[in-house]
């Protein structure tokens, strides 16, 4: 990577700044319209935000265990809440509606990362994770898979079964890619999204897995894991990101310009300067 390439998405002489150690676990980071920051402390079963201005405050408390969120074009925080494997919908004032309880009448394995396109559906990975608060010792769906709840519907459709354990997942602006990492395989993939909210011409992107991600305006992808690691369209790794923290989550830009990386690493978060700004 040459310092040209790091400095034309890097903000000039930005440094990674941490902003808290006071969390167990952080992850899935969204972002609102302001700009405010939402995001996990998920041992903790606790929501919390970050604001523009350098102030947090608990949004939520018992939030069924939430863990990759998103927000809707309505306003509502939708998340992965896998204390009962369950897609929820949080309003602003926090009334909580369950919009998917199970598949086939089985529960999901544990809804782990999700992404909204443009007409409203959710997108979302399944793994299986063992957790200490479940009482059961194993899966009751066969296979660990990405699947597709329209808007408005009751029922998800599987729309990549052929995964190992895929987690972070992200889509473009105008709905017609989608990325997805199969973390326990190492990669991620590239897929064509249809009308019908189907997924074709599935391609490795590149050799690498992922926890959480994020797309900025240029069209390059941000990869979590250890430290973040970000490719150029033409798939090029352009830099690494060092992050002083066992485990980095997940990501998402935010602040009033969309210009913040927010990052949720292990019981820390940060944020880092860029001169690009998320893909919206």
């Amino acid at each position: 990577m040459t310092q040209t390439e790091a400095s034309s998405i890097v903000a000039p002489n930005a440094t990674l700044q941490k902003l808290s150690s006071q969390f167990k676990f952080t992850e899935g980071p969204a972002v609102n319209q302001a700009g405010v920051v939402y995001f996990t402390d998920q041992p903790n079963d606790k929501i919390w935000t970050y604001n523009p201005d350098g102030t947090f405050s608990l949004f939520m408390d018992k939030t069924g265990r939430s863990n990759g969120m998103y927000f809707d074009r309505q306003g509502n925080l939708i998340t992965c809440a896998d204390e009962k494997n369950e897609l929820w919908s949080i309003g602003p004032d926090k009334k909580v509606t369950v919009l998917l309880a199970d598949f086939n009448g089985h529960r999901f394995n544990g809804p782990n990362d999700l992404w909204i396109d443009p007409k409203g559906g959710i997108y979302f990975t399944d793994p299986y994770y063992q957790r200490d608060y479940w009482e059961r010792k194993k899966p009751e769906l066969d296979g660990e898979k990405v699947y597709y709840l329209p808007k408005g519907a009751r029922q998800a459709i599987l729309v990549d079964s052929d995964l190992k354990q895929p987690n972070g997942i992200i889509g473009t602006p105008d709905g017609k890619v989608l990325y997805v990492a199969d973390i326990r395989d190492n990669k991620t993939y590239r897929y064509d999204i249809q009308a019908d909210g189907m997924l074709k011409n599935r391609q490795l992107y590149v050799s690498q897995g992922s926890d959480g991600m994020t797309l900025d305006n240029k069209g390059n992808l941000y990869l979590t894991g250890k430290g973040v690691t970000v490719y150029g369209p033409d798939r090029s790794k352009l830099m690494t990101i060092p992050v002083p923290a066992g485990w980095v989550g997940n990501i998402c830009f935010a602040g009033k310009n969309n210009d913040m990386l927010f990052i949720t690493a292990s019981e820390s978060v940060y944020t880092l300067q860029m001169q690009v700004r998320g893909a919206r």
